[in-house]
Parts: structure tokens; C-alpha cells; sequence
């Protein structure tokens, strides 16, 4: 089977030199002195070469004699060496090495612990772009242009694993939101039938594992916002039975039973206060199945209601740290200790808006929520969500999936262990998953409890099964008038 990375190219120049922070070095650089690798050490014939054709001045403390003009106590000059230290060329090739050698430990590092990323909306994009047609020939995936993925880009990331976004707008609420939520699952699932040799449709933490083995893309089903159950226990169940592993409880509007994040800027009224009773029934029942709970979108209260309430650890599948960039699609610190203590996971939104408060934002700037979350969280909590294709700006250096080696190396530069890069990657995710799945308990009966009738928008729906007697489906009006008929019938002439 194909290792991650095959195809890819053998050097990886985008980096930060440890020695010179916020340095920059240029893509593939061309070797300083030609004919060997970039990071072996040059040899003395090789120095005097290079100081020969220095056309630059020597540093004022050297002497033309190539010794050092600092001198001793005794006013004695000490003899300096006149090469690598006052060279224009040395500290460049240091930075050019060094980035060299944190790019390459990540890349080793993910050929091992491949990227499971929290959320793309590359589905979504699907629908926009070709209607879901993925036989149109402009739909390729193997060339598919204008997108953050496509398979040689997730190649050229390690992206291992992708829960893949089963979006619908919140205009469908109360319309056809189930409906379009069905239609992209199934691409989704067609996705991984028309490329079964990159891409491996899977549902629990063993599926993962097993397309890290064969060098594939484990994919599975997020479902993005909760107005795609439409307020029913029975669609949720219904859509585990297809594939979805996460559910994201609100977008951006309420739904009849969770707050979303619009709540807390005031441009949405609270509804539930964070979560209602049925909200908390959905809350179990995820629990049961073995769906995780993602908390991104959420309103504070929700976040807090649902850490406090669940039995399992919860994710953020694209949100950052409120502390480095105040918008309220970012976890406050308050969270990230909730998230602590119940071992959940914030996977960090590149999206420029949450990362910087800006238009424009760049790659350590990402890195610095995965420091503030690992600051405050610990090490445990920190995943990766870059909400690609999803997003119409993205950092400098995180452009597309294919750049994920580059924010690895930065974390390596920033002095992250080995462990605490992977777990990053993919192995916080993994125990989430695995934590998730052993709480769940299918023997235990489901929840049955509906919704009350009157949280829902009736414009659009009918009440089957609210009226107390399935045979009696009738308005209030036409009920009393039934009752009163029936009376009459009973009463003796």
C-alpha cells in the first residue's frame, strides 16, 4: 500500500528558522553551494570559497587578516576566527536549515500520525459548484481547481482521516432540511465509491486506524448544525444508522432546543437559556448512540450546559481560542477549563476572522490558539478543524489542506514534543472517538419523548401523533364538533 506522502515532494522549504523568528524561507530553496543537500555543513575549502566571493564588507570586528579585532585584558588582541560567525551567508543558511529540519521531523511525524481534520466543507461545495454531480467531468477530484481539497492537495497534507460536512443552511429549518441533509450524505458516500483507492468511508475509531494502515483518507459524516434532525429523536437515529458520527447542535440560529453563538453577540434572542429539555434528551441520546457532540457555533450557555450534561467528552470541530481573538465563534477560557476537565477537544478554526480579528492572518498566528488552548487546556485538548472550503479567507501559509506539514513544523519550532504534535494531528481525536464509543450503550431503550408541539413552527408541518388518539387528527373546531355529535348520538330520544 501507498505511504503518506508518495508523489509528494521530497524537500519541504516553507518554515520558521528557530534563530531568526518571523523569517520567512523561500519554497524548495536552491542549494547555497551547489552540487549538496542544503543542511550538510559546508567544508573549509568550501567557507574559503564562499568568503572569497563575499562581495559584502567584513563585519567591523574583523581585520583584514581575517582576526577578530576584540581584544584582552591585557589589551592583547585574541585571535578570532574570521569565517561562519561574521559571514552575510551564515545566518541565512542557518534558517534555511533549521526550517529544513522541523519540516522534515513533521513530515516523518505524519507519515506515522497522518492529520484527522474536524471539519472540510468540500460537500458543500460539491453541491454549489456541480449540483452533486460528481461524473461531471469538472468534478474530479483528482483535479478538481478553485477548491482548498482535492485528493493530490489531502495527499500532499497527510490528511489521514477527514470528518466531512453534511451541511444545510439554516434557511431549510422547518422546510426540507432533512431532505438536503440525506442528499449530502450520499455524496459523501459516493465519494468514497468513486475513489476507493484514496478515499475509505468509516464509522468508528477502528475504521480510522485501518485507513492509516492502507494509506487512505478515513472519512466520515458530520452533520453540521441541529436543525438537519428537525427536532426529532427519530431522524437523529436515523442519521447514526447512516454514517454520522458527529452533529454539531446549532449553526447559525436556534434551534427549538439549543442557542447558537449569535446569542451572544445580541443578534439572536435566547431561546433555551442553552439547552431545553428536549435539548438535554437530544444531549442522552447522542450519548447512547455513540455520536459525538460538537459544541462549534454553540452559544457560551449551550457550551456549558452540554459539558456539564454529557457523559462523554465533547468536541469544538472548527473553533479557536476567545482569548487571542475575541469573536464569539472562539472558546472562552472558562470553556477551556470545562474542556479540561472532561478531556474534551477544541480542533482550531484557519479561518482569518477567528484566528486574527482581521481580513488577514498567517500561519503562526494559528499557532499561537494551539498554545493559548494547550496553555490552558493542556496539551489533551488541542485538534485541528481548519474549515476549509467552508471559509473565503485563509491564513498566509495555510492556503489549502496541502499545508498542514508547515503549521506541524512551527509547533516543533515552538518547542512541542513529538507526542504533543501527534496527539495534535490525530491522537487527542482518537481517545475523544474512543471515549465517545465506550460510553455509548445501545442496550439501553431510546429516548422516545417528543418535542412539545408547540416549540415547533407549524407553518410547514403537520401534528401526527400530538392529538392523544392517532384516529382524531383534527383541528380543535372540527374536534368539539365530533364530540358534540357523538353526545347526541349516545343520548336517548
Amino acid at each position: 500500500m501507498p505511504r503518506w506522502g508518495a508523489g509528494a515532494s521530497p524537500r519541504w522549504g516553507l518554515g520558521l528558522a528557530a534563530s531568526s523568528p518571523g523569517i520567512w524561507v523561500e519554497d524548495n530553496p536552491e542549494p547555497l553551494l551547489p552540487g549538496r543537500p542544503e543542511c550538510a555543513p559546508p567544508s573549509n575549502k568550501e567557507l574559503q570559497t564562499l568568503q572569497a566571493s563575499d562581495p559584502k564588507p567584513q563585519h567591523p570586528m574583523c581585520s583584514d587578516g581575517g582576526e577578530d579585532r576584540r581584544t584582552g585584558a591585557a589589551g592583547e588582541r585574541v585571535p578570532g576566527e574570521r569565517g561562519m560567525w561574521s559571514s552575510w551567508w551564515f545566518w541565512p543558511l542557518v534558517a534555511v536549515c533549521t526550517a529544513d529540519q522541523f519540516r522534515d521531523t513533521a513530515v516523518r511525524l505524519m507519515q506515522g500520525t497522518p492529520v484527522i481534520d474536524g471539519h472540510n466543507d468540500l460537500p458543500w461545495q460539491l453541491l454549489k459548484l456541480f449540483n452533486n454531480q460528481l461524473q461531471d467531468p469538472r468534478a474530479n477530484l483528482t483535479s478538481l481547481a478553485h477548491t482548498h481539497t482535492n485528493i493530490p492537495k489531502l495527499k500532499a497534507g497527510f490528511v489521514g482521516a477527514q470528518f466531512w460536512s453534511a451541511y444545510t443552511p439554516c434557511d431549510t429549518q422547518n422546510k426540507d432540511a432533512v431532505k438536503r441533509t440525506l442528499e449530502q450524505i450520499d455524496v459523501i458516500h459516493r465519494m468514497c465509491q468513486l475513489y476507493p483507492e484514496t478515499f475509505l468511508c468509516v464509522t468508528d475509531s477502528t475504521g480510522i486506524r485501518q485507513a492509516f494502515r492502507e494509506g487512505k483518507v478515513a472519512s466520515l459524516v458530520g452533520v453540521e448544525g441541529g436543525h438537519s434532525i428537525d427536532s426529532s429523536l427519530g431522524v437523529l437515529r436515523a442519521l447514526y444508522h447512516l454514517g454520522m458520527r458527529y452533529l454539531t447542535l446549532t449553526h447559525t440560529c436556534n434551534t427549538p432546543w439549543a442557542d447558537n453563538w449569535l446569542v451572544d453577540t445580541g443578534e439572536d434572542k435566547a431561546r433555551s437559556q442553552g439547552l431545553s429539555l428536549f435539548g438535554q434528551s437530544v444531549v442522552k441520546e447522542m450519548n447512547r448512540l455513540g455520536v459525538i457532540i460538537d459544541l462549534a457555533h454553540t452559544s457560551t450557555a449551550t457550551m456549558k450546559a452540554v459539558l456539564q450534561l454529557s457523559k462523554a467528552p465533547v468536541v469544538f470541530s472548527h473553533s479557536s481560542a476567545y482569548s487571542v481573538c475575541q469573536h464569539r465563534r472562539n472558546v472562552p477560557d472558562d470553556v477551556l477549563q470545562l474542556v479540561k476537565r472532561t478531556g474534551s477537544l477544541v480542533m482550531v478554526n484557519f479561518y482569518n476572522d477567528y484566528v486574527s480579528c482581521r481580513a488577514e492572518a498567517n500561519l503562526s498566528q494559528v499557532a499561537d490558539h494551539l498554545d493559548h488552548i494547550k496553555k490552558v487546556a493542556g496539551a489533551g485538548a488541542v485538534g485541528l478543524g481548519g474549515d476549509y472550503d467552508g471559509v473565503s479567507r485563509l491564513p498566509s501559509g495555510l492556503k489549502d489542506v496541502s499545508k498542514y506539514p508547515d503549521l506541524a513544523a512551527e509547533l516543533l519550532r515552538r518547542q512541542w514534543t513529538e507526542a504533543e504534535v501527534k496527539g495534535a494531528l490525530a491522537n487527542n481525536l482518537l481517545r475523544v472517538f474512543e471515549a465517545v464509543e465506550q460510553a455509548s450503550s445501545h442496550t439501553q431503550p431510546p429516548g422516545e419523548e417528543p418535542i412539545p408541539l408547540d416549540q415547533l413552527e407549524a407553518s410547514c408541518r403537520t401534528s401526527y401523533g400530538y392529538s392523544g388518539a392517532p384516529s382524531l387528527h383534527l383541528q380543535p373546531g372540527a374536534l368539539l364538533a365530533s364530540l358534540a355529535l357523538l353526545v347526541l348520538c349516545l343520548c336517548p330520544l
